[in-house]
């Protein structure tokens, strides 16, 4: 007797594939996912979503930034071929005590980076530094090696009095 798989296994293993061939793409991101909700159906390999990621600011402690963007699903998406919509939403909150490390702070520097789809397209989230005001403001677009997409996203979280933002 044959074993055939149901439809929900074949899903699920797809699933763990992409996954895995995901983080293998992203190098090892330091994002953790909040959630995620289904926007379409697909019989066959993962639905297509929107998830929500946070992503801790490496050289800001007590900052972090949730980013919520569309997942293609599918077999492309399964496999890592499909290419992501350049449409993301960000916004940044003071999560803890804001603190800088040792060295100062780039008035202009990319926090993160991660690929959306197998070769070309990439979204990105940029810190930047308003010394008048005090606050770190937050920038989330996507690229492409030929062409980029002017759809973006801004959030800022203001430093409190007093704490001066160490820049170079």
């Amino acid at each position: 007797m044959t074993y055939i798989p149901s439809a929900q296994h074949l899903k699920s293993s797809i699933l763990a594939m992409s996954s895995a061939l995901l983080l293998a793409a992203c190098g090892g991101a330091s994002s953790e996912e909040i959630g995620a909700v289904d926007t379409v159906f697909k019989f066959i390999g993962p639905d297509h979503k929107i998830v929500v990621d946070a992503y801790d600011d490496p050289k800001v402690a007590g900052v972090t930034c949730y980013v919520s963007r569309a997942k293609t699903g599918g077999v492309k998406g399964a496999f890592g071929l499909a290419e992501d919509k350049a449409e993301a939403s960000i916004a940044c909150r003071q999560t803890g005590v804001i603190s800088f490390g040792a060295k100062p702070l780039d008035k202009q520097e990319e926090m993160f980076s991660e690929r959306i789809s197998l070769v070309f397209k990439r979204l990105r989230v940029v810190r930047m530094v308003d010394t008048k005001r005090n606050t770190l403001v937050y920038l989330t677009y996507s690229d492409r090696v030929i062409e980029g997409s002017p759809q973006n996203s801004v959030t800022a979280v203001p430093v409190p009095a007093g704490t001066v933002i160490p820049v170079k």
